[in-house]
């Protein structure tokens, strides 16, 4: 499912995790013993995975609303069934026994679909405990190999979002992550953004309707009904608005009423307040609301995680010179894609100016002073005595192949 670059944000939620606000604290209270730049790390990385809980368990509470909608309707049905045998006055050997088979059956019937939703619902129970579990492993001592687990995470959400659905599940196969992410749950919505696509409506009503959704059926229906005009199917267009517009026309008149004129102005027609209802691009419009009300349903942020992350990292770094020609290629903010994704942000507040070491990528500072070549570009103090020490106290400049010695280099003063 492709869901493109949104403000950032997730969707409102109405429910809370009891169990996993206890598995973050208990994961928290457990690092108090380690270093308080490890601790704040942790912490500070715990507070993001909001979305790694929510998922699984509103799917969890789908999957439970469903089974028990499924066996209320198949219970009431075998009630009433029995109701009717018994109401029968001296029934057949022959109508009885058929009676009771037929009652046999259905019990059956209804005994596999309770045994098919309880391992449904233990799988789904399983995958929110496997992150709980995922939660409560962080240490200090495993970070590195936690961050690398969430990094593919993070990467096969981006690749769901983007449609990239067999390499995401490669990915999550090879890195054995099937439980921390929501491969299925995308899936699930791939179906019905696939027959948006196609211009068919019925699997999003049936979306909606399964999830109580606040997406628009009045959307999906309007859209519908302009078909039907496009394919100048005149008698049913008249026909399906009496049965499916009619309804909202207390709350959607100016829009009802607009949409019907199409019955006059055709799909040829040359006036831009009708000709934009037969655009195709009304069916993205509605693609792109599905996505959204999808997104919320699952308390997901609504642009990917990669994009937020990212974003987040390129906050600290943007600055005006980040978009001069000769930024250094070093800079993320060189490349044209980084660019694009740090346009909404702010630049960052810099009360200093920092100098990093071209070769070993380290601060310079007063513990590691930079130093002058005779060219006039500036390395650290530490990376050209190493340089100096491999090749018998001389230096090579990297960028230029300026070849000099250690005797000849200028400390350099920073104010």
């Amino acid at each position: 499912m492709e869901i493109d670059p949104l403000p950032n944000g997730s969707g409102s939620v109405g429910t809370t995790i009891p169990e996993a606000a206890a598995t973050t604290t208990a994961a928290t209270a457990a690092l108090k013993t380690t270093p308080s730049s490890k601790l704040s790390q942790l912490t500070e990385s715990l507070k993001l995975e909001h979305q790694l809980l929510r998922v699984p368990f509103e799917h969890y509470k789908k999957t439970i609303r469903a089974n028990h909608r499924a066996v209320e309707k198949e219970v009431s049905s075998v009630i009433s069934s029995v109701a009717d045998v018994a109401d029968c006055n001296e029934p057949s050997k022959e109508d009885a026994v058929l009676n009771l088979t037929s009652l046999v059956s259905r019990l059956q019937g209804l005994k596999r679909k309770l045994e098919e939703g309880s391992r449904t619902e233990n799988l789904q129970a399983q995958r929110c405990r496997a992150r709980l579990d995922h939660l409560e492993s962080v240490d200090a001592e495993n970070l590195s190999e936690w961050n690398n687990v969430r990094l593919k995470r993070i990467l096969v959400d981006y690749m769901l979002r983007m449609s990239y659905y067999d390499t995401a599940m490669k990915l999550a196969e090879s890195s054995n992550i099937q439980d921390l992410v929501d491969i299925d749950v995308f899936q699930e919505a791939k179906k019905v953004i696939d027959a948006l696509r196609n211009q068919e409506v019925g699997p999003a009503l049936a979306w909606c309707v399964d999830n109580k959704s606040r997406l628009k059926k009045s959307k999906l229906r309007l859209q519908e009904f302009i078909e039907l005009v496009r394919a100048e199917n005149h008698m049913r267009a008249i026909l399906y608005a009496r049965r499916h517009l009619a309804p909202w026309g207390a709350t959607h008149l100016k829009e009802l009423q607009r949409v019907m004129a199409t019955l006059a102005f055709r799909s040829n027609t040359g006036c831009a307040k009708y000709k934009v209802l037969f655009e195709p691009k009304q069916w993205d419009f509605l693609v792109d609301q599905f996505k959204q009300e999808f997104c919320r349903l699952y308390g997901m942020t609504l642009e990917p995680l990669l994009n937020i992350y990212l974003q987040a990292g390129l906050s600290a770094l943007k600055t005006p010179y980040c978009y001069e020609d000769d930024c250094t290629k070093e800079d993320p903010l060189s490349q044209d894609s980084f660019r694009k994704l740090a346009l909404p942000l702010p630049y960052s507040k810099q009360h200093h100016s920092k100098l990093v070491c071209y070769i070993t990528k380290e601060l310079m500072d007063t513990e590691n002073p930079p130093q002058v070549l005779p060219n006039g570009y500036v390395y650290s103090t530490k990376a050209l005595k190493e340089m100096a020490e491999k090749n018998n106290g001389t230096i090579t400049c990297p960028r230029t192949g300026l070849v000099c010695n250690y005797s000849e280099l200028v400390k350099a003063y920073i104010s």
